[in-house]
């Protein structure tokens, strides 16, 4: 069920190329604004648009798809907190699965519920393995989860946990901080789990300037992704990209 957006990610990852995914919330952004985004976004080079958020209380989900779909070439991919949040628009799901936790209707429930629709949406699916990170304050994710983080330091738990999604087949390996995280996943953890494991990494989380996109990036990250504090200021935008687009590693 793999297809172009995955590919594309692996062939990036294989030449040691970055990329810089832009997150943005339904919840958080108006036509006008969004616009206003998609501008600066499109400006800087963003390489993926993710949409969702742990919540999405809006109906706002098709309309925030279509609308940065009608601004870009580049995948739009769905970052979805529950398996209401699809919408047949975009170019590819992340099936999040939550591999951190011990939660089981986030390890496989939800997954049983949903997989007849998902089916059936068209979208590109990417079997993903989602690890909570503890990001120094409570986020909603872990709140929504009810699992608790893998402790910031704990770089083996994080390690063990990515080798495991993988071997049962998971396609992309995700740690997350969450959204108002006060720190990235740290360096170590980017690290130790990008060294050992051959699909994509995902950073996201805590990551407010482009200091901390790059060194994630040099840590080991394929895609690190910023919504939060592109969401209060939009003009470092292009900062970030720079530092992200700026690492390669042969």
């Amino acid at each position: 069920m793999q297809g172009l957006v995955y590919e594309s990610l692996q062939e990036k990852k294989n030449r040691g190329a970055k990329a810089f995914a832009l997150l943005i919330d339904p919840d958080k952004v108006t036509p006008a604004s969004l616009d206003e985004l998609m501008g600066l976004a499109e400006a800087a080079g963003v390489d993926l648009y993710f949409v969702g958020g742990s919540l999405v209380v809006t109906d706002n989900l098709d309309n925030c798809v279509l609308q940065i779909k009608a601004r870009t070439r580049k995948p739009v991919i769905l970052f979805p907190g529950s398996p209401s949040q699809l919408s047949r628009h975009a170019d590819a799901l992340l099936y999040l699965s939550l591999i951190s936790g011990r939660n089981p209707e986030l390890l496989i429930g939800q997954h049983v519920i949903s997989a007849p629709f998902v089916k059936k949406s068209g979208l590109e699916i990417m079997p993903t393995g989602y690890c909570v990170i503890d990001g120094g304050a409570p986020t909603t994710v872990s709140y929504i989860s009810n699992a608790a983080p893998i402790p910031h330091d704990k770089a083996d738990i994080a390690l063990c946990t990515a080798l495991a999604g993988e071997m049962l087949g998971m396609k992309l390996i995700y740690l997350d901080a969450g959204s108002g995280a006060r720190r990235p996943v740290s360096s170590d953890m980017i690290r130790a789990v990008s060294g050992q494991v051959e699909v994509p990494v995902i950073v996201g989380g805590g990551i407010r300037d482009a200091e901390a996109a790059h060194a994630a990036c040099r840590a080991g990250a394929d895609v690190v992704v910023v919504g939060n504090a592109i969401e209060k200021d939009p003009s470092i935008i292009q900062e970030i990209a720079n530092a992200i687009h700026g690492v390669t590693v042969a």
